[in-house]
């Protein structure tokens, strides 16, 4: 029995109580043990984050896929959870202590780690929130977050698998840092902008008694970093420039510090940019690391000048002078730091070349430097300009793993969607770097790792006693390294180090290495009794542990039926700006634990951009909230145009005008279940499509049968915008806009039954993209409380497109939409009748007027349609399928008027069309212009266009 619909459609009304239905019922994850099982984990979002457009695009995918699984009778699991977001959350929890005058120092480790359980059981929840906002049917009950206890347990296990499989290590090398953090941060987390800057040049003498070619004394070395000359160790030249071909192998004398480098040949060096010859700083810039390797230096003997928060520190070699230590490395707070120090010095001394320019007067003028727009690496949340620094931190061989991730694509065993992104992927990854995953904070994965003293003729070496101890962090020259899964084992493996060495020594574990020295100091160790153990005080890489994310999830390391069942998963639907970050590291870490890839397929999504194309941002101001457009429109909206929108290798423009317009579809579709309640139209009886002998019964039958199979064939591809498009437009044409007006007027049983069924197959079909509205009015059609729409059965219409109904009833909407538009573009009256003639009709167009004149009269206004000559005067042509029809407008309008107005109108928009193509065709405008007004030109361009072909159709038809 069917529930009167209300009048109006109203979203907000039905979204929160259905959801509420499905998760209170248990019914996104139904117990179907026996089922084929069919798995997708989502990306986790930060637990500190909010649902912003991305997340609603990605989530929607995701969504569509595991209700259309579900629909098809799968065991589907959604897999839904949080990571905890090192930075980001400890970053959080900071700041609410700094709002309160206080700060994490002012706690033990334990304690800020505590507060911070604390902030995310109270305030961690918003983004799970607000995915279900969307609709997201996620498996709820078993929500994960990388910080669970089990999760956390697979984590040690993979880091201390690595390390004794030699895959993981400690090793000295450069990093991105954020001072302001002060941690190492991964390139994800590092936004480079366009900043104004200056370029310096200035002459590094050359040693004594050398000299180049040219006769000159030094060699110009130009730098957008003059602070970092502090810590240089090399000047490079290319090995075939000949101007530096004498002086490869001699050295310079570099100003302020006095030190004295070596001028290596190295192809870094480009001849063409300035001098040719460049200032080497392996240990604060990244090329600079891989010029100084392949110098000779290692990187423990690499010089580092700065100390955590970019002030200057001194060099190994102690060569910096003593007025630079301690400051900062820019300008702060209106106090020169040390790049203006180091300008200041080397002009007074005569080693900068200043820069001539010219003024708007044409004056030359003398600059200490050229003015330059310099890319500048900033942090994510830091917002300080990032430290290339030398540092130890642990290391992933991702060469290695990478390996089996490379043959997965290669082979096809993991296809990559769409495949343009491979390319990309094996450049990445045959090139692929040491993966940094440790960081310097207090809230993460503490990484597994305990220290002690090295020994040696049976003593114990290692521990220095410095003047500030606290300064001073482990030196993997002295210290020996445990890597264990908790605290009882690392003390297992320093007992069996001792007893190697030959030492009888009692274990005694501190919190970190200056505790140690503290103790020494007050005497509470003693060194030839006791053997002292710390654990490393970094945490991990989120994305260490995100990578685990396929199987952790489901329970390994150990066997649990969800890994047996569910692992591999079957899809991963993710961002393609992830795609290095977390995807392929998901690859790697699969194979290594599990030895299976994750998954078969990877799906890449593009961004959501603003309506103009730009990149959003909350600088620009224009980001979309899509919690506002769930609010204005409602979920089944925002979500359909997502998944219309989703096209393969392209991003996505935010359109609020489409949005609406998926509102209006949504609102056809509530209006024709109304028109079919008020006419005795229920719920269907049966899976498979009713007995029917009306030719558009048996049509629309048809309908359903190949809208089901351009979808299928659509999803399998992961062809979102055509699967959206199938479905909208058998929704909208073919069901609501002809469908329903042929049938009108003759409800019979059989009509009942076909109409009734048809709509329950568009609720179905339409569900995974718009689940609000479609369980709505599947609950409405009919007493099924037990059979919600959520867990129905997939289309499985169990019957043939019937070729001869779809040639009948396609001629007959051929007909219709000719008539009409052919009065649209002659300014008829919509309602006004005409008669037709046809000459010479096909077998199909007497068989159609025959059977359908009634029908042809009320949609196409055509009375009577003779088959035959038309009599002479001005008349109008329309076709319908080979049938060419002549309708006579003598006495309809004034043909002369109506030429007239037509060729007018023919004039204006062919002349518009001809301006806007020159214009369009001006290379100054198109790249000058803004993107807007180039875009809208286009826009104007192709509708004038579109506008003299109707207008000549129009003007053909009156002859």
């Amino acid at each position: 029995m069917t529930t009167e619909l209300p009048k109006t459609f109203d979203p907000a009304d039905i979204e929160a109580r259905w959801y509420r239905h499905w998760e209170e019922n248990g019914l996104f994850r139904p117990e179907r043990p026996d089922a084929e099982p069919y798995t997708i984990v989502n990306p986790p979002p930060n637990v500190t984050g909010s649902l912003h457009i991305g997340h609603a695009l990605d989530n929607t995918l995701q969504d569509v896929m595991i209700r259309y699984e579900r629909l098809r009778g799968k065991d589907a699991l959604w897999v839904v959870g949080t990571d905890h977001a090192g930075i980001a959350t400890q970053m959080v929890v900071e700041r609410q202590l700094e709002a309160k005058q206080d700060k994490r120092t002012n706690y033990s480790r334990e304690d800020f780690v505590d507060k911070v359980w604390e902030w995310k059981e109270e305030s961690g929840g918003t983004i799970t929130r607000q995915l279900r906002r969307l609709g997201c049917s996620m498996d709820w009950p078993r929500e994960q977050f990388t910080m669970d206890e089990h999760f956390s347990s697979a984590v040690l296990k993979t880091f201390v698998d690595l390390y004794n499989d030699g895959l993981i290590y400690r090793d000295k090398r450069l990093v991105n840092w954020d001072p302001k953090l002060k941690t190492a941060i991964s390139d994800l987390e590092v936004e480079t902008t366009d900043v104004k800057g200056h370029f310096w040049h200035f002459k590094y003498p050359l040693e004594e008694g050398v000299t180049l070619d040219d006769g000159r004394d030094h060699i110009v070395v130009a730098t957008t970093r003059p602070e970092t000359m502090l810590a240089d160790m090399a000047v490079a030249v290319h090995p075939d420039d000949e101007r530096y071909t004498s002086v490869i192998g001699k050295h310079v004398v570099l100003p302020i510090t006095g030190r004295r480098v070596p001028i290596v040949a190295d192809e870094h060096a480009d001849p063409e940019l300035g001098s040719g010859a460049v200032k080497i700083t392996p240990g604060h810039d990244f090329n600079d690391f891989d010029v100084g390797k392949r110098a000779g230096f290692a990187p423990a003997d690499m010089l580092n000048m700065l100390d955590a928060e970019a002030n200057v520190c001194q060099t190994a070699d102690a060569l910096v002078p003593e007025e630079f230590l301690g400051l900062h490395r820019f300008k702060r707070d209106g106090v020169d730091g040390a790049r203006e120090l180091v300008v200041q010095r080397l002009k007074e001394q005569g080693y900068l070349i200043p820069h001539i320019a010219k003024t708007k007067k044409g004056e030359e003028q003398e600059l200490d430097a050229e003015p330059r727009t310099i890319a500048t690496p900033f942090g994510d949340r830091g917002g300080v300009v990032i430290e290339p620094w030398l540092t130890d931190q642990w290391y992933v061989d991702a060469e290695k793993l990478a390996v089996k991730p490379i043959e997965a694509v290669k082979s096809g065993a993991i296809e990559i969607v769409p495949k343009s992104w491979e390319k990309t992927f094996f450049n990445w990854m045959e090139n692929i770097q040491p993966w940094c995953v440790s960081r310097q904070l207090w809230w993460g994965h503490r990484i597994p790792a305990w220290y002690g003293p090295a020994i040696g003729e049976g003593q114990v070496v290692g521990i220095d006693l410095p003047h500030a101890p606290k300064r001073l962090n482990a030196s993997l020259e002295k210290d020996e390294c445990f890597v264990a899964l908790d605290s009882a084992d690392a003390k297992q493996r320093a007992s069996a180090f001792l007893e190697k060495g030959g030492l009888e020594l009692e274990i005694r574990e501190f919190v970190g290495r200056h505790e140690v020295i503290e103790a020494i100091f007050r005497n509470q160790l003693d060194l030839t009794k006791h053997y002292p153990i710390w654990r490393d005080e970094d945490v991990l890489d989120t994305w260490f542990s995100s990578a685990l994310w396929p199987f952790a999830t489901l329970g390994w390391p150990d066997k649990t039926d969800l890994v047996e069942k569910h692992y591999p998963n079957n899809l991963l639907i993710s961002g393609f700006d992830i795609l290095f970050f977390w995807d392929a590291r998901m690859m790697m870490m699969g194979q290594y634990n599990t030895g299976q890839n994750p998954w078969p397929k990877l799906y890449l999504h593009g961004l959501v951009r603003a309506a103009d194309g730009q990149k959003m941002s909350k600088s620009k101001g224009n980001v979309v909230d899509p919690l506002g457009l769930i609010d204005q429109y409602g979920a089944d909206a925002l979500r359909f145009f997502m998944a219309a929108m989703e096209s393969q290798g392209r991003d996505i423009k935010m359109d609020d005008k489409r949005i609406e317009g998926y509102r209006n579809f949504a609102t056809k579709l509530w209006n024709a279940t109304r028109f079919c309640q008020a006419n005795g139209i229920g719920a269907s009886t049966s899976i498979a499509a009713p007995k029917a002998s009306h030719a558009v019964n048996r049509w629309i039958i048809g309908e359903v049968v190949e809208t089901k199979q351009a979808l299928d064939a659509a999803l399998a591809d992961l062809r979102f915008d055509a699967a959206a498009n199938t479905i909208y437009h058998f929704v909208w044409d073919r069901f609501c806009d002809w469908y329903i007006e042929l049938v009108k007027g003759n409800f019979d049983a059989e009509t009942k039954a076909v109409a009734g069924w048809a709509l329950d197959q568009i609720l179905v079909m339409l569900h995974p993209f718009m689940p609000f509205i479609t369980e709505e009015l599947w609950s409405k059609q009919g007493d099924r409380a037990d059979y919600p729409l959520i867990t129905a059965q997939w289309p499985d219409p169990q019957a043939d497109v019937d070729a001869e109904a779809k040639a009948e009833i396609d001629w007959l909407i051929a007909l219709t939409s000719a008539t009409r538009t052919a009065k649209n573009e002659l300014g008829i009256a919509p309602g006004a009748k005409l008669q037709a003639y046809c000459a010479s009709p096909s077998p199909l167009a007497k068989s159609v007027v025959e059977a359908n004149a009634g029908a042809i009269e009320r949609l196409a206004r055509l009375t009577p349609v003779t088959f035959g000559e038309a009599p002479s005067g001005a008349a109008m042509q329309i076709a319908a399928g080979e049938d060419e029809f002549v309708i006579p407008l003598e006495g309809v309008i004034d043909i002369e008027a109506e030429k007239a107005r037509l060729e007018k109108a023919l004039a204006a928009s062919a002349k518009e069309a001809k301006s806007l193509e020159g214009r369009l065709s001006n290379a100054n405008f198109v790249e000058r212009a803004k993107p807007e007004a180039v875009e809208k030109a286009r826009a104007d361009h192709a509708h004038h266009v579109a506008e003299v072909a109707r207008l000549e159709a129009a003007l053909a038809r009156l002859g």
